[in-house]
Formats: structure tokens, sequence, C-alpha cells
């Protein structure tokens, strides 16, 4: 595994949370420029100023614009559907799907993002195994965190840099890396990524509870959020069940029609079931995706747009139903739609898991299983209801009913997650693109592998046990 993954430094990520955790750390005389790991596992005050910089990292920008934090990534599979039409600016090469040769910015950063993360992770895991002053129930809530968190960035590189799961699962992925050890580890296969994220998400979801220092912080039903993604993937649909119905709490979803129109930027939100925090000290600038590119009220790259057909797939009574003619262009313009969704300002929190996602998900793991479609039309119903008083149920089964599922999927959570590219590529249906898009030539088709990155260049030169060889027929 290239070193510089692994350099982990306890002063880049604690340096940023221990000033607003603790006056202790600023007024005990000791050296300026590191954090001995006996102070930071010593204590609950410690791991947890820890977490924070962890979580931090989520937001913040690692290396530029479009390769800032989890909203770089889940934005650049936003822009690789048909939905969304993206501008020529940041993000334009993912719109064109060709961003994934070994020296480029997306495939580098995605590789580099993910390994520092789970290298962030390991650390924490170490230091709390080992740690003589933590007691047992600290160890098993803050190793809960730590593993969910080394479990979403695995989840990523999964999706990121191989076929989906049910493809080939003995295919070579990234390396699966469980320690701080900083030697090289060669290529893994994609099963034995997605034992690890079991692994973790199945201790993270059974010593986790519903407490947390805030939203943006994983617990017990984020946890199970995850979970529900990977399970989705995997068409494990008993497990995606039950992981999303834990995730939003399986009784009266909490579903809040008005706030829809809110600006989709604030995590205390009763919806989301977990967001990334953004504050006005610790501003996001113009890289916060989706709410920069997609604002055109505000000074902002004002660059995302809506494909005539998705627009025309909302109801006028429909709550997010948010489009509109900002530019005073025809049909056949690009630039003919585009959504006042989400409120761009510097403290934009972004969302990650919203109720609404994880009753959809329950929905179509149900409908998926056979023999209830009743109930998975009810589900579904649930919130087309909420979101349209106008709304009336369908009656599909079968397919036709699963289909609609993932229709109210790509309505419900439009610039968000990237959930068209995520359904796509987990249901190896490809993607056509249709309507008024800018590039028309950029479809994708099922099981292409422009689903996926290949392995870095700067990995590659610098891993003795990756050589060129493993981006031949990628």
């Amino acid at each position: 595994m290239k070193n510089i993954v692994f350099k982990i430094s306890l002063v880049l990520v604690l340096a940023m949370t221990f000033s607003a955790c603790s006056e202790d750390f600023i007024n005990d005389p000791k050296p300026t420029d590191q954090v001995n790991e006996d102070v930071i596992f010593s204590s609950r005050t410690g791991v947890n100023a820890y977490i924070s910089g962890i979580m931090r990292r989520f937001r913040g920008q690692f290396n530029s614009t479009d390769a800032a934090g989890v909203n770089s990534i889940y934005y650049a599979r936003t822009v690789k559907g048909n939905d969304i039409i993206q501008r020529n600016t940041w993000f334009s090469f993912d719109y064109e799907n060709d961003n994934r040769e070994p020296g480029y910015r997306r495939t580098t950063f995605t590789w580099e993002y993910c390994y520092y993360m789970i290298g962030q992770a390991n650390l924490l895991i170490q230091g709390i195994e080992n740690s003589a002053s933590l007691s047992s129930q600290d160890k098993a809530e803050t190793l809960g965190q730590a593993k969910a968190i080394r479990a979403f960035f695995y989840f990523q590189l999964a999706m990121e840099y191989q076929h989906t799961y049910t493809y080939d699962a003995s295919l070579p992925s990234p390396p699966v890396v469980t320690t701080t050890d900083t030697s090289h580890k060669p290529m893994g296969t994609l099963q034995e990524m997605y034992d690890l994220i079991l692994d973790d998400l199945t201790f993270a979801t059974t010593n986790l509870t519903s407490d947390r220092l805030g939203k943006s912080y994983i617990n017990r039903e984020a946890a199970f959020g995850i979970l529900a993604r990977v399970y989705l993937v995997m068409e494990n649909w008993p497990g995606a069940e039950y992981a999303a119905k834990q995730a939003y709490g399986g009784t009266n979803p909490y579903l809040n029609a008005s706030s829809y129109g809110t600006g989709f930027n604030d995590y205390s939100n009763p919806e989301w079931i977990w967001g990334s925090a953004q504050s006005a000290d610790q501003s996001n600038y113009y890289w916060g995706a989706p709410h920069a590119h997609t604002d055109h009220s505000v000074l902002s790259y004002a660059a995302t747009f809506f494909n005539v057909d998705f627009v025309d797939l909302f109801s006028p009574t429909d709550v997010r139903n948010l489009f509109i003619n900002g530019y005073g262009v025809p049909d056949s313009d690009y630039r003919r739609w585009i959504t006042t969704k989400f409120t761009f300002a510097f403290d934009s929190d972004h969302p990650i898991i919203r109720t609404a996602e994880m009753l959809l998900t329950e929905a179509e793991a149900i409908a998926r299983q056979g023999g209830r479609d009743a109930i998975a039309a009810d589900l579904l119903f649930t919130l087309q209801s909420n979101r349209d008083p106008n709304a009336t149920p369908s009656g599909n089964t079968g397919q036709d009913l699963i289909d609609e599922i993932l229709v109210e999927r790509r309505k419900e959570l439009y610039a968000e997650i990237g959930v068209e590219w995520f359904d796509a590529k987990r249901t190896r249906t490809g993607i056509t693109r249709t309507g008024n898009h800018r590039i028309m030539s950029a479809s994708l088709t099922p099981d292409d592998k422009k689903f996926f990155l290949k392995i870095p260049q700067s990995e590659i030169d610098a891993n003795d046990l990756i050589d060129d060889s493993v981006n031949a027929n990628r």
C-alpha cells in the first residue's frame, strides 16, 4: 500500500478538534507539534476528540474543489447519470463519463482519500483496543464508530474500483488493510472487502446505541443505514429490509413534506438520519457539492441543470417539484431546468442518509422477496402521499412495483448521493442518456467498465506488489 496513505498524522486530525473539546490540551505544557497517543486514548474525551477530527474530514477539502470529501464522491456519481446535466466546469469530466484513467484526479483522489480515512479509522481502532484506561463500554461504543467509519470507506472503494458485487465477487479489488502497518499490500478480492465491511458493520450495529455527540457522528441507526445500502448491493433482501427498518425506526416514520423546500442545508432536519455538519468558522467555501453547483440564486458555480425527461416525472403538486426555468430557454436547451432544492451557503450541511431513503430501501427489499407486494406498495405510498397530497396508489405489482420504487428513489434523492448511478450499477441495468443533455454520448451499458475507476498510477508506482497489469482489461 502506498506509504503516503498510512503516514498517519495525529496532528492533522486532532489539531482541528482538541482546542474546542478540552482546554486541558491547550494549557498543559506538552510539545505543540504532536499529541501523544497515550493522551488521546486515556479517556473517552480524548477518543471523542479524535473521532471529531475524523468526522470533520468527511466534509473538508482534500485537495481541490471536485476532490473534497464524501460529497465529492457522491456528486461525481450524481453527474454520471441521465437525470442531471453538468455545465463545463468542475465535475464536467465525470459528467462525460471520461474520468477514470490511472493518472486522473478522480481516480487518485477517491483512492487516496478513502485510504486516508481508513488509515485514521485503523489507528483509532488500534488505540482503543490497546487502551488500558477506557472502560469496556467506552471501548465498545467508540470501536463501533471506528469500525463503521472503516466499513463506510471500504464500501466506497468497493463501489468505485470494481464491478458490482453480484457480477463476480472473486474479482481483484483494492487491498484490505486493517492495521497501521505501512508495508505494501497486494490487491485483494471483492469478497474479502465485503467480508470486512459486514464484520465491521455487524460489530457497529451490535455495540452502538442511539446516543451520539451530534448528527454528524455515527450511531446505531446510521450504522444500520450504511448496512442497508451494503445489503442492497449484495442483494441480501431480508438483510436490507431489516437494516433499513432499524435505521429509520420502523414505525410511524418521520416525514415532513414542508421541510423539503427549505434548502437541504441543515442537518437538524428530523428526516436526516446522518448528515455532515458545516459551520461558518470551518467554511466549505465553494467545494460544497451539491449546494455550490445546484443553487443558481447566489454567487456559486451555477453549474447543474436537470433533464427535461426527469422533470416530467414530477406532478405539479409534488413538493419535490422545485424546478424552474431560470434562464428562459426552450426545452431543447440543456439549461431549461434548474432546482431550488439546495440553498448554498458557506455553512451548508450535507445529507448522507435520510429516512425517506431507508423507507424506500425497505419497500424495495420487501418487493424483491415476492409475495408481499401489498406491504411494499403501502410503504411506497407512505412516502408518495406525504410528498404529493394528490398522489394515488398505482396498483403496481412484481417488477412494475420494483421499477416504480427505483424511480421514486431518483425523485426523492436527486443530486444528494448519486442514487441513479448507485442503483443502475447494483441492478446492472445501465444508464441511457435522453432528453436535452449537453452530451448525449456518455450513456452507460449494463456492467459497463465505466462504472468503475482504474487503479491510480501513483499507487502502482509506489507499491511493488501492484504493477501496470492490474489495469489490463479495466
